[in-house]
């Protein structure tokens, strides 16, 4: 069984600090716009996962198609 995904030491650090830049943040449309680069970076993340995914499974025809769905459904 794999590891759990852990955060890298950097990678806490920006988590803190986005953290605290929202408790920070008062103003309706500020709070929007880092909500809004947040989703942006979310999905761009998802997008390069499944690019990864991709190239080291190869085209979801030669997966079984159980977890070409499932990973479909993950992503």
């Amino acid at each position: 069984m794999s590891e759990p995904l852990a955060l890298s030491l950097g990678q806490q650090f920006e988590l803190e600090r986005m953290s605290r830049a929202i408790e920070a943040t008062a103003d309706l449309q500020t709070l929007q716009g880092i909500a809004k680069q947040l989703l942006q970076a979310w999905q761009s993340q998802k997008a390069a996962t499944q690019w990864v995914m991709r190239q080291q499974l190869g085209t979801p025809a030669q997966i079984a198609p159980g977890l070409a769905q499932h990973l479909a459904h993950e992503a």
